[in-house]
C-alpha cells in the first residue's frame, strides 16, 4: 500500500532516527542528508541517502522479516528480469532504539506508475506482463516459500475465507453480495496444482517505476516468495481497464482457473478496504466499489 508521504515520525521513525543508525552501524554515510521520499510506503518508512540510496526501515514487526528475505534475494532475481527491481547494498541491525532490522539500497530513479504518466497503457500493461512472466521463469528452488512473510500472497486465498465473508456480511445492501461470494467461492475452488513458482505479491500502481512513460522498476518485494502466483494479476482490475486488461490478459496468458484465484485476491482485498472506508473515506471507498464492479463484471462475462 502507498500514499503520500505523511509526516516524518510515523511508527516512531524519523530522520534523526535514521541518521542515528547510519552514526552507530555505517558512518561512511552518517555525513549524507536524510530526507524522506515523496510517495512513501505503509510496510516501511524510506528515506533518501544523499543522492544515490536510500534507507528503508519496517514499522511493524510483521513487516520486518521481508529486510532479510529482500537482502538474499533480490541479487538473485535481478539479473533474469526485464526491468531495474532494488539493489541492496546493506544491512542495518536493530539500534539507537529501533527494534528491527533494516537495509539500505541504491536509489532507483522515477515516479509512480499514473495513467497520466504512462505514455501508452497498453504497451505499458504488456510491460507488467512481461515481467510477472520473467520473474515465474527465475529457479524458484530454495526460494522463500509462500506463508506469514508474504502475508500469504502465493497460498490458497482460503487463507483469508474469514475475513472476506465477514467484509460481505458487513456490506450486505452496499453491493451485489450473492455474485460476490460466487466470485469468491469459485476462486476457492480453483485450485493451484503447478510447481511453486516466484511471485511479487504486490504489483500495484504504487511499486512501479515510471521513466519516460515506460515501466523502468519495480519496487517493494516485501511479500515476495515462491507459491501460486495468481496474486500478481490483480493489477489486471485495479490499474488497467478495457483494451489495457485486454492486452495484460493476452500476454500474461494463464488458464481461467488461475483468473479465477486472481479475481479472488482482487475481491478480497477490495472488500475489506471497503468494509473500513465506507462512510469514513467516500474517496478511498468509491476506487474499492470499482475494482468490485469491475471483478464481479469479469467474472460474469468469464462464465
Amino acid at each position: 500500500m502507498v500514499d503520500s508521504v505523511p509526516p516524518d515520525g510515523r511508527a516512531g521513525i524519523d530522520a534523526s532516527l535514521v541518521k542515528r543508525l547510519l552514526e552507530e552501524q555505517f558512518p561512511q554515510w552518517a555525513d549524507l542528508p536524510v530526507t524522506p521520499v515523496e510517495v512513501d510506503g505503509w510496510d516501511n518508512r524510506t528515506y533518501r541517502l544523499g543522492e544515490e540510496m536510500t534507507v528503508r526501515l519496517p514499522t511493524a514487526a510483521g513487516y520486518a522479516p521481508a529486510v532479510d528475505k529482500e537482502h538474499r534475494w533480490l541479487p538473485v532475481l535481478a539479473p533474469s528480469l526485464p526491468v531495474d527491481i532494488p539493489v541492496p547494498l546493506a544491512k542495518g541491525v536493530p539500534g539507537a532504539g529501533y527494534p528491527f532490522g533494516w537495509s539500505i539500497r541504491r536509489w532507483l530513479e522515477g515516479r509512480t506508475a499514473a495513467l497520466d504518466r504512462v505514455d501508452d497503457l497498453c504497451a505499458f500493461a504488456v510491460s507488467v506482463a512481461e515481467f510477472v512472466l520473467a520473474l515465474r521463469r527465475v529457479d524458484a528452488a530454495g526460494g522463500p516459500k509462500a506463508g506469514a512473510h508474504s502475508f500469504y500472497r502465493g497460498t490458497p486465498p482460503a487463507h483469508y475465507d474469514g475475513e472476506t465473508r465477514r467484509a460481505l456480511a458487513a456490506l450486505d445492501g452496499q453491493l451485489d453480495t450473492g455474485l460476490a461470494a460466487a466470485v469468491w467461492d469459485a476462486a476457492l475452488e480453483a485450485t493451484w496444482s503447478g510447481p511453486p513458482v516466484w511471485f511479487h505479491g504486490d504489483l500495484a500502481a504504487g511499486n512501479l517505476l515510471v521513466r519516460d512513460g515506460k515501466l523502468a522498476a519495480v519496487i517493494d518485494f516485501g511479500t515476495s516468495g515462491v507459491g501460486d502466483p495468481a496474486c500478481d494479476l490483480v493489477i489486471a482490475w485495479t490499474m488497467f481497464s478495457g483494451e489495457s486488461r485486454e492486452a495484460f490478459r493476452e500476454a500474461v496468458g494463464q488458464d481461467p482457473a488461475m483468473w479465477a484465484r486472481a479475481r479472488g485476491w482482487a475481491l478480497w482485498k477490495a472488500l475489506i478496504v471497503l468494509a473500513e472506508k465506507i462512510g469514513t473515506d467516500e474517496e478511498q471507498a468509491a476506487v474499492q466499489r470499482r475494482v468490485i464492479d469491475e471483478v464481479l463484471a469479469d467474472h460474469s462475462s468469464a462464465g
